[in-house]
């Protein structure tokens, strides 16, 4: 079961990461973001990841899509709240 607590937990914190990956230019601050969200979705409820995650097991951990990925388990979690 998905709580809402867990909903809003990662929302806030895929929100703030995303809000400074966007506007980022620096590639080992991005880098570090990367790495912090690859670290939280493996410690995070599996049924709320793969509910964001369309069934993709390398969604937030593939570097080529991380910028869309992002976004799209922002708006993704949104959705729920």
């Amino acid at each position: 079961m998905i709580t809402k607590d867990s909903i809003e937990t990662a929302y806030s914190f895929l929100h703030q990461k995303r809000n400074v990956y966007i506007h980022s230019t620096l590639d080992w601050q991005m880098d570090d973001i990367e790495l912090a969200i690859g670290s939280y979705v493996d410690d995070m409820s599996q049924e709320l990841y793969e509910a964001i995650s369309d069934g993709r097991a390398d969604f937030l951990r593939d570097h080529k899509r991380f910028g869309e990925d992002i976004t799209l388990a922002v708006e993704r979690l949104e959705k729920k709240l």
